[in-house]
C-alpha cells in the first residue's frame, strides 16, 4: 500500500550565491494541512512558470528513490531525505512505473490527479550546488509527478494513497516522461494526449499543434 510518509511546505527565500527568490526549500510539517485552491496551506511559490498553478499545484516524489540517489551520489547522501528535491509530498510504495496520466489519488480527504512529470529548472542545481544533477535527474526517469487538485481536503503524513480512478491506462507515466524529455510521440499517442483528462494544458496544446502540423503534411 502506498503511503504519504512526509509532507513539506516552503517559504520564499533567497537561494544560491545570487539570492534568487525561491520556495524550493521545503520543510516537513506535523499534523494535518489543508489543500485549498491550487496549493497546500502555507506553501509559497516564487515563480509560477516552474511550480504552482492548476497544473503544478502539488509536487510528489517517491521515497523509494532516495536510497538509489544516495548510492549513485554518495556526496549528497546526507541531504537526501524527504523534501530534499523540493517535493510537497513524499510517498512510499509508489513509483513512476505504477502511474498513468490522469490517475486520481485520494490522500486524506483530498483528491489529486496526476498531470505531468517534473522538468528540473536551474534552481534545482542551485539547491545542491551541483550543475550535473538536473541532467542526471532527467536521464534517470525518476522525475516525480505533479498533481492538480480535483477535490480540496486535508492530508497529513501517514495517510494512505489510494487510486480512485484511471481514465487513461494507455498513457503510462514513464512513456509521458520519455515524450516530454527525449522525443516525439507517434500519432496515436498525440491523439490520446490531445484529449486526455487531467493532462497538463500545455502538453494538450502541444499535442494538438503537432497533430495539426502532421495533417498539413
Amino acid at each position: 500500500m502506498a503511503t504519504l510518509t512526509s509532507l513539506q511546505i516552503g517559504k520564499i527565500a533567497p537561494l544560491g550565491p545570487n539570492g534568487v527568490p525561491s520556495g524550493i526549500v521545503k520543510h516537513p510539517v506535523e499534523g494535518a494541512v489543508a489543500l485549498r485552491g491550487h496549493q497546500l496551506e502555507g506553501d509559497e511559490t516564487a515563480d509560477l512558470t516552474v511550480h504552482g498553478g492548476p497544473d503544478k499545484a502539488v509536487y510528489a516524489y517517491s521515497a523509494d528513490h532516495y536510497p538509489v540517489w544516495a548510492a549513485e551520489r554518495p556526496h549528497h547522501a546526507a541531504r537526501l531525505i524527504p523534501g530534499a528535491f523540493g517535493e510537497n509530498l513524499t510517498i512510499a510504495g509508489l513509483v513512476e512505473d505504477d502511474l498513468c496520466i490522469g490517475d486520481v489519488h485520494e490522500i486524506g480527504t483530498a483528491w489529486l490527479q496526476i498531470c505531468q512529470p517534473r522538468q528540473p529548472c536551474s534552481k534545482f542545481a542551485m539547491l545542491f550546488a551541483d550543475s550535473t544533477l538536473p541532467k542526471a535527474f532527467v536521464r534517470s526517469g525518476r522525475s516525480g509527478w505533479y498533481y492538480r487538485v480535483v477535490r480540496e481536503g486535508v492530508l497529513q503524513a501517514g495517510d494512505a494513497v489510494t487510486l480512485v480512478e484511471r481514465p487513461h491506462p494507455g498513457l503510462t507515466f514513464p512513456r509521458m516522461v520519455s515524450i516530454v524529455n527525449f522525443g516525439e510521440a507517434n500519432r496515436d499517442e498525440l491523439a490520446a494526449m490531445a484529449n486526455a483528462t487531467g493532462l497538463a494544458t500545455w502538453l494538450q496544446a502541444r499535442a494538438r499543434a503537432a497533430l495539426e502540423a502532421a495533417g498539413q503534411g
